[in-house]
């Protein structure tokens, strides 16, 4: 029986070299930096005594290392938490992107050469189903605009409306319900 008192927290992986200089990382596998690992710390100070019933993190090594670092040792991969398949885009910042494609948002249109909105959509609704079959609190390490998609579709919005939630690196978002319904409980929490 699914729970109405479960609380899902969504947790942005720390700075990357990437995230720094505000190039689309999606697929492209790096490590956290000195100043990721610290907001790591920050994160393992805020979710210190939290008891989660499970502990789920992207396969990709900037979303496991902060787990890590936040005091998850071995939390379980979910593919499906892997950041948004840029395509064509990856690597490249959205002034470069917005001289290929002007007026390009990835909540407009996607990527080209990447996932649609549907396949991000699908995948969102896919960790929804499980999360929400097991009973007691959960942590979820995933990147930003996955977070952002997963939290409208948890409110079931469009994936089109991540657009309204700003995420910063290694900030702790909650989603939770009052009574019934779908709420955010708190989002963008950081340091």
């Amino acid at each position: 029986m699914k729970s109405f008192h479960q609380k899902v927290y969504l947790i942005r992986h720390g700075e990357t070299e990437w995230t720094k200089t505000k190039r689309h990382t999606g697929l492209t596998d790096i490590p956290l930096t000195d100043q990721g690992r610290k907001e790591g710390e920050f994160l393992k100070v805020r979710l210190q005594g939290k008891s989660f019933k499970r502990v789920f993190s992207s396969p990709l090594l900037r979303a496991k290392e902060t787990a890590e670092i936040a005091g998850f040792k071995h939390p379980e991969i979910e593919p499906d938490l892997v950041e948004w398949d840029y395509g064509d885009y990856e690597g490249l910042t959205l002034p470069e992107i917005r001289e290929i494609e002007p007026k390009w948002t990835i909540f407009s249109k996607g990527a080209r050469g990447g996932e649609s909105l549907g396949d991000v959509a699908a995948r969102a609704q896919r960790v929804i189903a499980k999360v929400r079959d097991i009973p007691g609190d959960i942590a979820l390490f995933s990147s930003g605009h996955f977070s952002r998609a997963l939290a409208a579709r948890w409110l079931h919005l469009p994936v089109t409306d991540g657009k309204y939630f700003l995420l910063s690196t290694a900030s702790i978002s909650v989603l939770g319900f009052e009574r019934e319904e779908p709420v955010i409980v708190t989002w963008n929490q950081c340091s």
